[in-house]
């Protein structure tokens, strides 16, 4: 029996020992935790003291188990939010060990004052995740201020008035036979990669004192003319009866897209008293569409001020394009006109530009060329610049009657001071009174109220010099 007893107690210790060590853990370097969220988001909004929890779930996926070196918030201490990993409360929790194929919960939860208008529109944080010298994280996004949030909304006709900010997550959506008016004072911020998208009819009614602003969510002083924040305004084919007045739409990649469905009784786009500024594409991009705009800059952006393509009919008057884009090397002039696509089979498909007018208006920027006439001569090619400054080649033929008059060629509008935004005329300007009479009568008030009907002519341009006594 003692003979028996020597051996069994041993074996028992021996299995003792071993079913209580842990289980191997994955040390390699491919590791990669799962989460049920990429991004956490707190739509709540907040009304006095903004407070919302929200759940993550970390997973291993692996046969072994995982140590987790750390999970903290890329904030520390200074962060809003706040972490409880299986009951374990702060900023920041090390030797995490998670066991093969288990899980761990993490509550978040952000306290933020939504009237302290210090904070900027959305506040952002991440969890990060250290492992096996590697680091996984996940975004943490809340929104700032008390706004009206809109994540991934489609509208039917309503009315938007300035009581608070509207904040833009993904896309909103403007529903066919829907009109979306705005009323004077609205702004809108716009997360990153979100768009305004208009099937129906989108009317903006700024005021002069209290114009609409379409800009991103990022409201610190560093992101004010920083372009790309956004996507941008698409007005999709059908869309119709758009009116955008005395409104900002600033820092997007596509400031406004109006699509294919032209209409030659009525304009599909009527733009005026209004500035579009700080595009990385384009500031408007027109297919074959109807636009009348005026008193309206567009100005700063990475291809084209303004692309008129697929035909269409376009009228500008009193209008100020000025690209002195300087964020990277701009190869495309500022206006761009043109009549055809090529297919997807490539066959060329000709479209006709009935009209494309440009009166009393300055075409200008800091390459030799700042307009392309990019014509099939299969199909009509209708153009006139009547009593404007445009910078073309030298060699650019501006003397056909057909085409031309009045034009002031490659001179310098001497705006204030273009790098700093400010395309108001300085007092040697040579655009100053330059104007048709006739077109200055028909829009005798500028972008800012000035009225250019009082001195020996109309400015070009969208900005009326007014002479200080």
């Amino acid at each position: 029996m003692k003979f028996i007893l020597k051996l069994i107690i041993p074996f028992f210790i021996f299995c003792f020992t071993f079913s209580c060590e842990k289980d191997d853990f994955y040390t390699s370097s491919d590791v990669k935790l799962k989460f049920s969220n990429d991004t956490i988001l707190f739509d709540t909004v907040f009304t006095t003291i903004g407070s919302s929890t929200k759940k993550l779930v970390v997973k291993n996926p692996y046969t072994k188990s995982v140590q987790i070196s750390s999970i903290s918030l890329a904030g520390g201490e200074t962060s809003p939010y706040r972490l409880n990993i299986d009951g374990l409360s702060g900023t920041k929790v090390n030797n995490i060990e998670l066991r093969s194929k288990d899980s761990l919960y993490i509550f978040i939860e952000v306290t933020i004052d939504p009237l302290n208008h210090n904070l900027p529109m959305v506040v952002n944080d991440s969890i990060l995740f250290s492992i096996n010298q590697k680091v996984q994280d996940v975004d943490l996004i809340s929104w700032g201020q008390d706004v009206h949030i809109l994540n991934s909304k489609i509208i039917q006709t309503e009315t938007w008035i300035n009581d608070k900010p509207y904040l833009i997550y993904n896309y909103l959506f403007v529903d066919t036979a829907s009109t979306l008016t705005i009323e004077q004072g609205v702004k809108l911020h716009f997360h990153k990669e979100s768009r305004m998208y208009v099937a129906g009819t989108l009317v903006c009614n700024g005021t002069f004192e209290s114009p609409i602003i379409f800009e991103g969510d990022r409201l610190e002083k560093i992101y004010e003319d920083i372009p790309g924040q956004w996507d941008g305004i698409w007005m999709l084919p059908g869309s119709r009866d758009n009116a955008i007045n005395f409104t900002e739409i600033r820092n997007a990649i596509i400031g406004i897209q109006v699509d294919t469905l032209a209409s030659l009784d009525k304009p599909t786009l009527m733009l005026s008293n209004s500035k579009i500024e700080n595009m990385t594409s384009t500031g408007l991009y027109a297919q074959g569409t109807t636009i009348e705009a005026f008193n309206t800059l567009i100005a700063n952006c990475g291809q084209f001020t303004a692309a008129l393509t697929l035909g269409g009919s376009y009228e500008f008057n009193h209008c100020t394009f000025a690209n002195y884009w300087g964020y990277s090397t701009r190869s495309t002039p500022s206006v761009l006109l043109n009549n055809y696509y090529i297919d997807i089979h490539g066959n060329t498909q000709v479209r006709p530009l009935n009209k494309a007018f440009f009166g009393n208006s300055i075409i200008y920027g800091n390459k030799e060329t700042e307009i392309i006439l990019d014509e099939n001569a299969t199909g009509d090619f209708n153009y006139y610049f009547d009593h404007s400054l445009i910078k073309v080649d030298a060699n650019f033929n501006t003397s056909d009657p057909d085409f031309f008059e009045n034009i002031l060629k490659n001179e310098d509008p001497k705006f204030k001071d273009p790098y700093e935004y400010n395309y108001k005329l300085d007092t040697l300007s040579i655009a100053k009174d330059y104007g048709k009479i006739e077109i200055g009568q028909q829009f005798p008030l500028d972008i800012n109220l000035n009225n250019r009907t009082i001195d020996n002519g109309p400015d070009l341009g969208a900005f009326e010099r007014v002479e200080l006594n």
